[in-house]
C-alpha cells in the first residue's frame, strides 16, 4: 500500500461515525515534522503531548505516532516537487486524525499552497481557530484578558477555490468579454457596469451546502459551551456581496431555524419575545417598530413584512422560547465582517465563536490572534465529515531553523485541539494549566521574552520551554 513509509505494527484505526471521531485508547496518529522550525518545534511538542497523555491515564491510554512527509522534508524522500507524495495522503485518508507543523508553500511544482491542498482533498471544510489570552503573554491590547473566541472559517470555497484567470490571458479575456457583452446587460440590477479589459478575474463560489456544513458544526460546537458563551455570529459583507455573503447570512439562519430549532434563537426573535414579555398588551405593529428603527420610513409592503414577521416568531416559538425560555438557548446573530474587526478589540467579551467564509475567516483569524499574543500562540484545525487536520498556524521561519529557539505554543495548542477532539480533555486540560503557569511565571521563549515587561533576561530554548509546561501539569 505504501511505497517508502511502514505503519506501526501496534495501534488502532480512528474510525468515523456521521462525522465524529470514534477514538481508542491507542490511536495510531500521522504527524508531519514541517518545514523549517519543524524540526524543532515537532520535537519539543510530541514530548509534551506523550507526558500529558502519560500523566493524564497512566498508561491505559497512549498514542502511537506515525511519521509521514509533506513539504521539503518530502521531497528529499520521494524526489524534486513531490511535495505532497500519495503515501502520506493515504496515511491521512487511512488513520483519520493527522497533526502537521509548518509548511512552505512551493515555488514553481505546481501546488498554490500545501495547506490549501491538503484542505480540499480532504474536504477539510472547517477551519477553526480558537483565539483565547493566556495570562502573562506579552499583547498590544489593553484587556487582552476579555478575548475568547472561536473562529470557524469555511475552508473549501470562495476566492479560496483558486479558479482565476491573469490579465491578457485568452481564456480570461473571452470571459470578460462574455460578461460585458452579453451577461451583465442581461442582468438590469447591473446597469451599465463594465469589467476593465485590462483586469484579472477571480471566481467567488459560495454555496448552501458549504455555508450550512460549516454553520452546524459551528452550532455543534456552542452547545458545548458553557451557558454565558453559547452564541454564534455569523460574519458576512453581505451589505455589498448579497449573493455570496449575504445568502451565507440567510442560509446560516436557515440552518439555526430549523434543524436546531428548539436549541436556537436568532437575535430579531429574541427583541420580538423579549418586547412581548416586558409587554404582554404590545401590539404587532408596535412590536415591529421595536425591532426596527427604520419602521416608520419603510413603504407599507416593507411594514407589512416586519408585521409579519413578528407575527410568525410569535405564534411559531412564542410557547417554546417565549417567557424567558429564549435566554437558554444558542444565540445565532450577524455581523457585517469590517465591524467584526473593531468590535473584537473594543467589546470581545460580546463574542464567542464567530462562523465566516473564507477570505474574511483568514484575516479575522489572525487579528484575533494578534490579540491573544501573536500566531506563536494561535493553534489551529481543518475538520471534514471523515478526517480532520490539526496544524502550526504560523510559518516556516528557516532562519530559525535548528537553533532550538522557536515558541512552539501553536502545534502544542493545536494538539491540545486534537486532544479535545479526541476526548480525551484530561490530557488536554493538562497542557493547557502547563502552559498558562509557565507564561505567568515567565518561562518563555524569546519571541515572547523580549515583549514583556520588564524583557526576560533568559528566555528558554525551545525544548526547555517544552519542559516548563510539564513541570506545571
Amino acid at each position: 500500500m505504501y511505497e517508502k513509509i511502514t505503519p506501526p505494527t501496534t495501534g488502532s484505526t480512528i474510525q468515523f461515525e456521521n462525522g465524529s471521531p470514534i477514538v481508542p485508547d491507542d490511536p495510531i496518529i500521522p504527524f508531519i515534522r514541517g518545514d523549517g522550525t519543524g524540526i524543532d518545534l515537532w520535537p519539543a511538542s510530541q514530548k509534551v503531548f506523550d507526558a500529558a497523555v502519560e500523566k493524564a491515564y497512566g498508561g491505559k491510554r497512549k498514542i502511537t505516532w506515525f511519521k509521514i512527509y509533506v513539504g521539503d522534508e518530502a521531497c528529499e524522500q520521494y524526489g524534486t516537487y513531490q511535495y505532497l507524495p500519495e503515501d502520506s495522503l493515504a496515511a491521512i485518508r487511512e488513520f483519520g486524525v493527522a497533526i502537521k507543523g509548518p509548511l512552505t508553500t512551493p515555488i514553481g511544482g505546481g501546488i498554490r499552497s500545501l495547506n490549501v491542498a491538503l484542505r480540499q482533498i480532504f474536504d477539510l471544510y472547517a477551519c477553526v481557530r480558537p483565539c483565547k489570552y493566556y495570562a502573562g503573554t506579552p499583547s498590544p491590547h489593553r484587556y487582552p484578558e476579555k478575548l475568547d473566541v472561536i473562529i470557524y472559517r469555511e475552508n473549501t470555497e470562495d476566492i479560496y477555490l483558486g479558479i482565476e484567470w491573469k490579465q491578457g490571458s485568452e481564456i480570461g479575456d473571452r470571459l470578460i468579454k462574455l460578461l460585458n457583452e452579453d451577461l451583465i446587460p442581461s442582468t438590469p440590477e447591473h446597469g451599465k457596469k463594465q469589467i476593465p479589459l485590462d483586469a484579472g478575474i477571480g471566481i467567488k463560489p459560495i454555496s448552501k451546502k458549504g455555508s450550512q456544513r460549516l454553520v452546524r458544526r459551528a452550532i455543534q460546537h456552542a452547545l458545548r459551551l458553557p451557558k454565558d458563551k453559547q452564541t454564534v455570529t455569523l460574519v458576512h459583507k453581505g451589505n455589498i456581496m448579497k449573493y455570496t455573503e449575504g445568502a451565507f447570512r440567510d442560509w446560516g439562519y436557515e440552518l439555526a431555524t430549523t434543524e436546531f430549532r428548539s436549541e436556537c434563537v436568532t437575535e430579531r426573535e429574541s427583541w420580538i419575545l423579549s418586547n412581548k414579555e416586558k409587554n404582554p398588551d404590545l401590539s404587532i405593529e408596535e412590536n415591529a417598530r421595536q425591532i426596527d428603527p427604520g419602521y416608520s420610513a419603510m413603504t407599507p409592503d416593507k411594514q407589512a413584512a416586519i408585521c409579519k414577521e413578528v407575527e410568525t416568531v410569535l405564534n411559531s416559538i412564542g410557547e417554546t422560547h417565549g417567557n424567558g425560555q429564549w435566554k437558554e438557548k444558542v444565540m445565532v446573530n450577524d455581523r457585517i465582517a469590517d465591524s467584526i474587526f473593531q468590535q473584537i478589540q473594543t467589546r470581545p467579551d460580546e463574542y464567542s465563536i464567530l462562523a465566516t467564509m473564507n477570505l474574511n475567516g483568514d484575516y479575522i483569524s489572525d487579528a484575533a490572534a494578534a490579540i491573544a499574543g501573536g500566531l506563536g500562540m494561535a493553534p489551529g484545525a481543518n475538520i471534514g465529515d471523515s478526517s480532520a487536520i490539526f496544524e502550526a498556524t504560523h510559518g516556516t521561519a528557516p532562519k530559525h531553523a535548528g537553533l532550538d529557539r522557536v515558541n512552539p505554543g501553536s502545534l502544542i495548542l493545536s494538539g491540545v485541539m486534537m486532544l479535545e477532539y479526541m476526548g480525551w480533555q484530561e490530557a488536554a486540560d493538562l497542557i493547557k494549566n502547563g502552559l498558562g503557569k509557565a507564561i505567568e511565571q515567565r518561562e518563555v521563549t524569546y519571541d515572547l521574552a523580549r515583549l514583556m515587561e520588564p524583557p526576560v533576561d533568559q528566555p528558554l530554548k525551545c525544548s526547555e520551554f517544552a519542559d516548563a509546561i510539564i513541570r506545571n501539569f
